[in-house]
């Protein structure tokens, strides 16, 4: 199987990706919001559709290249269920309390990760890091409404759990890439969430039939811009950088959802909005300068 290309000094084209992927995922809202359905739903149709699409690409390199071992493949898998209990504890949290606090707990994503790194891969974040990382954390609570902290329950727990799977996803893909290639990796774990995920709407009685054309449409695009055109291309950039540098990165997907939901949905950017995405900048400025070489 081909390996991941070792990591270079100035990986441009990694941050690239990352740029197109915070595009295709700022969608994500969007598609949601026109589509209308359950979550569980709209997330089996995103993960479902995406591992359709890839699926010839994946049969044709497992059949010309050296199969990966059962370790790989594992780990692959394990990153499918981290991101299915991502979207089953953010869908629930939603349910209970409403969107804010769920999605604000989510973006605690990155401590996770951090903490996660400096566990699992051994890596030692400086106090750049998370002088940074607190002061993306800071915009993203603006952008998403600082009274949300005033309000803890536990649909805010579960937006808490969420942030762990993400950045338990996060992890998992990294180390996944020091072995596979982003295809390989990203279809197993594709395919592994869409299982899971397709398995939730069982347990939680929702339906998988009966939408209209206009919903399979949105759910066309959760598959096709936000998951194999945003998520994959983050998949690329796991194997070039390290995940405690891109999941700060991916805090400005708020902020590109914002903007995408003014043409598309009608929503107003209001100057707290904006405000909160120059703070999220300002962090993320931070936390790449700590990745810097010294």
């Amino acid at each position: 199987m081909e390996q991941a290309p070792a990591r270079p000094a100035h990986p441009t084209r990694a941050y690239a990706a990352l740029a197109l992927g915070l595009l295709g995922m700022g969608f994500s809202g969007i598609f949601v919001s026109l589509a209308d359905a359950p979550g569980a739903v709209a997330g089996f149709y995103r993960m479902a559709i995406a591992s359709a699409v890839l699926a010839p690409l994946f049969v044709r390199g497992w059949l010309t290249q050296a199969h990966p071992g059962r370790r790989e493949i594992a780990i692959a898998l394990l990153g499918g269920l981290f991101f299915a209990g991502d979207l089953f504890f953010w869908n629930t949290g939603i349910l209970i309390s409403g969107a804010t606090n769920p999605t604000l707990m989510g973006n605690t994503a990155p401590i996770w990760v951090g903490l996660g790194a400096i566990l699992f891969f051994g890596e030692r974040p400086g106090r750049l890091f998370w002088l940074g990382l607190l002061v993306a954390m800071l915009g993203a609570a603006v952008i998403l409404g600082v009274d949300a902290l005033n309000d803890v329950g536990l649909g805010t727990l579960f937006g808490i759990f969420s942030g762990m799977f993400y950045a338990g996803y996060f992890l998992v893909v990294q180390r996944s890439r020091q072995k596979l290639n982003t295809l390989t990796a990203f279809w197993l774990s594709s395919a592994g969430s869409a299982v899971i995920l397709w398995l939730m709407t069982r347990l939680l009685g929702q339906p998988l039939t009966g939408y209209s054309t206009f919903t399979y449409l949105n759910f066309l695009g959760l598959g096709l811009v936000v998951h194999v055109g945003g998520q994959m291309a983050v998949a690329y950039a796991l194997g070039y950088l390290p995940a405690s540098t891109v999941s700060p990165i991916l805090l400005l997907h708020p902020v590109v959802t914002g903007l995408l939901a003014v043409p598309f949905l009608g929503e107003a950017l209001t100057v707290v909005q904006a405000l909160g995405g120059g703070v999220v900048l300002a962090g993320i400025y931070l936390v790449l300068r700590s990745r810097q070489p010294r």
